[in-house]
């Protein structure tokens, strides 16, 4: 195929509808902005060049398109005077000759097979101009494809500047065009702002050209959803639900089951094996990898997490961590980043872990938290122990062994080191070492005032409890005193 000589993107709009601080195209959908979307299609077409117009925002569209794009040249459109305008900046210093690529980048749904199919039969009807044109349901707000009586393409109309027989049309401008660069120049400076807003719209190029006896043509897309584009936040919501059905589709379609795709939402770059469950409610972002007979959910959030395979994730949050093959995390569990889970680990309800390693079969299975830890094998961390990390100021490390009993409601004040095999009694703040084999008891002996509820609780529930039992009020001594 013919080289393409240059893609230019156009991305200087005001963006107002959208009601934000954030510039449109930098809105995100499935892990990346929406312009992204757009370069992602745009570059497997090869253009020799690659241009983004901007303009409002622009310092931070400049900024994004630095850090994901570097290789694409900026144009800086200062005043927004439409889009015939902004082609105007962007043929500056282009070839004189060649075909170049403009489209919207707020169109994100827009594929390189249908870019590529568009390309190739622009050059196959050898058309001065083509644009990519879609059936829609609703037209609204689009430019609309006025064809004469042989179905050629006569011009297009914007919505604003439409009669009512032609706001009735339902083939829509995609806002997607291929022209000859001399031939798009050249029409450029005909260009004249007799229109509703006042600019300079890139669309009346088409009736210059075909005035010119140069050749014009409208390639009717496939799929009217590749072509739809943001304005709005509802918008917005559509394109990303059309996409994650996208995403969806193409795992179940590659051995993963997903048992209520409406109501998972994978972004793009995540990677997921065949035989891999995901239930309901789940949010899967950033670089996760989910490893073979894993079961993720329901209502599971996973970002930039390592789950390996036969691991279980269930009604739990995850971030920046790894969850080692057969590991078991919730329900209600928060794996903090810097948490790896190693092979057959249990996490459980209520149970939160930061920056943390814990060994290949241990468990933290209840109403604990784990912070600046290394946990080694077969461990058993008891109920509501915390790792008491913080001093205010630093965090410290704690260190527990192999074979480790940690007994309910411990405290470990860190820095502190639990010995392989060691025990921790129930109710226990341990503040110094505990060497391997020992039992660490850290709590005062209990005492027992007797009478203490017929004297000071009198008239109540528990004390006529107390009563009936056998209690008196008699002398005030304790049990376990001398």
């Amino acid at each position: 195929m013919k080289q393409l000589e240059l893609s230019v993107v156009l991305a200087a709009g005001e963006g107002t509808r959208m009601k934000s601080t954030t510039p449109k195209v930098l809105h995100n959908i499935a892990g990346h902005s929406i312009i992204d979307h757009v370069l992602r299609a745009t570059k497997p077409l090869g253009a020799t060049e690659l241009r983004v117009v901007v303009g409002a925002s622009r310092e931070a569209v400049e900024a994004h398109l630095k850090a994901t794009a570097p290789e694409t040249k900026i144009v800086i459109q200062a005043e927004r005077n439409g889009t015939g305008h902004a082609a105007q900046l962007a043929l500056e210093g282009a070839p004189a000759t060649g075909t170049v690529l403009i489209l919207a980048g707020d169109t994100p749904l827009l594929t390189t097979t249908t870019l590529q199919e568009f390309y190739a039969m622009h050059l196959s009807l050898g058309a001065e101009a083509s644009v990519l044109t879609s059936i829609v349901p609703d037209p609204f707000g689009y430019g609309r494809i006025v064809r004469d009586v042989t179905d050629a393409l006569e011009k297009i109309v914007e919505e604003r500047d439409a009669n009512l027989a032609e706001k009735e049309i339902d083939e829509i401008n995609t806002g997607v065009y291929l022209f000859d660069i001399a031939a798009l120049r050249a029409a450029l400076t005909g260009l004249k702002k007799g229109n509703a807003q006042g600019e300079l719209y890139l669309t009346d190029v088409i009736g210059l050209i075909k005035a010119a006896g140069q050749s014009v043509v409208g390639i009717r897309s496939n799929d009217y959803t590749e072509t739809l584009g943001i304005n709005d936040r509802s918008q917005l919501a559509e394109c990303s639900a059309i996409m994650r059905d996208r995403i969806n589709d193409s795992y179940m379609r590659a051995g993963v089951t997903i048992v209520d795709p409406t109501t998972t939402w994978i972004d793009l770059g995540v990677e997921i094996s065949p035989d891999v469950t995901i239930f309901p409610g789940c949010a899967i972002s950033g670089s996760t990898r989910i490893a073979s007979g894993s079961f993720i959910g329901p209502r599971t959030t996973l970002h930039n997490v390592i789950v390996d395979s036969g691991a279980s994730v269930l009604e739990s949050w995850a971030a920046d961590s790894s969850i080692g093959p057969e590991a078991k995390v919730g329900p209600f569990s928060y794996i903090r980043p810097g948490t790896q889970l190693a092979a057959g680990t249990k996490v459980g309800a209520y149970v939160e872990i930061k920056n943390s390693t814990v060994g290949e079969g241990s468990k933290v299975p209840h109403l604990s938290y784990v912070g600046d830890a290394t946990i080694g094998a077969g461990s058993n961390i008891g109920a509501a122990t915390i790792f008491v990390n913080y001093d205010g100021v630093e965090k410290h490390q704690t260190i527990v062994g192999n074979d480790v009993r940690i007994g309910s409601d411990t405290m470990l004040v860190a820095p502190v080191t639990i010995g392989d095999g060691a025990y921790t009694a129930a109710g226990s703040v341990i503040t110094e070492d505990v060497p391997a084999g020992a039992i660490g008891v850290a709590r005062a002996k209990q005492r027992n005032v007797l009478g203490w509820v017929l004297r000071r609780r009198a008239n109540t529930k528990s004390a006529e409890s107390a009563k009936k039992a056998g209690a008196t009020d008699g002398p005030q001594t304790a049990q376990g005193e001398e």
